[in-house]
This record gives C-alpha cells, sequence and structure tokens, in this order.
C-alpha cells in the first residue's frame, strides 16, 4: 500500500470514528489546505490533520512523521507546520485501529517523528468520548511518547 492509500485509509477510519461519537465530519475539497478534516462538535468546529503510523521494527515502536509532505512527479517536498495550521493532529494506529489525538501545539514541538508505544485502548465508546473531551481541552496525557529528531 502506497503511503497515499494509507493516509486514505487513515482518513476514512478517522471519519468513521467520528461519526460513531455522535459528531459530523467535514471534508475539505483538493488537498491543498493543511489540514483533513473539520469535526463539528456541537457546533464547535475543529480542523484536523490526520496523520497514519507505521511500524518499525528496530524500535519496535509506531512511528508518524510530524511534517507535512508535498509530491510532484519529480521531488518531494517536507516542512513543518504551524501553530495555525489545525488544531489537532489525529494519528492512526491501523493494526489496534487507536487514535492518538494531539493540540497542534504539542504535536509541532517534536523534531520529524513521533514513536509511539502502544500503551492503553479504551475500552468503551463512552471512555474514548471521555478521552477525546480531555484532550480538546489540551490535558491529554502523552506518556508513552517519544520524541526524536532528525
Amino acid at each position: 500500500m502506497d503511503t497515499r492509500l494509507k493516509g486514505d485509509v487513515a482518513e476514512q477510519a478517522a471519519i468513521l470514528k467520528i461519526l460513531q461519537l455522535g459528531w459530523a465530519a467535514l471534508r475539505p475539497i483538493g488537498d491543498r489546505l493543511p489540514y483533513d478534516l473539520v469535526i463539528d462538535v456541537k457546533g464547535k468546529l475543529v480542523k484536523c490533520q490526520v496523520k497514519c503510523a507505521w511500524y518499525d521494527a528496530h524500535s519496535k515502536n509506531y512511528v508518524v512523521d510530524v511534517r507535512r509532505t508535498k509530491t510532484n512527479r519529480r521531488v518531494m517536498l517536507r516542512s513543518a507546520y504551524t501553530k495555525n495550521d489545525f488544531d489537532f493532529a489525529l494519528v492512526y494506529v491501523p493494526n489496534s485501529h487507536i487514535f492518538y489525538i494531539f493540540p497542534v501545539s504539542v504535536f509541532i514541538q517534536f523534531g520529524s517523528s513521533i514513536y509511539i508505544d502502544i500503551l492503553l485502548k479504551p475500552k468503551s465508546v463512552s471512555e474514548e468520548r471521555n478521552l477525546l473531551r480531555t484532550a480538546t481541552r489540551g490535558t491529554a496525557s502523552l506518556s508513552g511518547l517519544h520524541r526524536k529528531k532528525f
């Protein structure tokens, strides 16, 4: 599976999870914006960047790139996100169907990658909703995450 297809799968998984939680999801037209989805949570619009993590056998962790990647036929350009690009990053771990939620201010502090140990999985939709509410207040726990700069 190529990276664009992995990104599409992660976005669809995010939309499914958003709908399961009783919220609405909006998708911008085209891919020129620095966010992938907008979530309507009780009338509040939240811009989200969706990232798909991959497993790194060497570190035994899931990894996600925290940079914006633009490609054309000849070149791949990477650049850092800014605090105004989106509100939250949703990092999808495909094999376990877990999402990690990062406020943009936390997400952009990592160098180029985030290494994630899979530690906790919510036991119910209600527990997941509570974790998401905590994350939207900016107090989500970041245990199990490692910074790595390149």
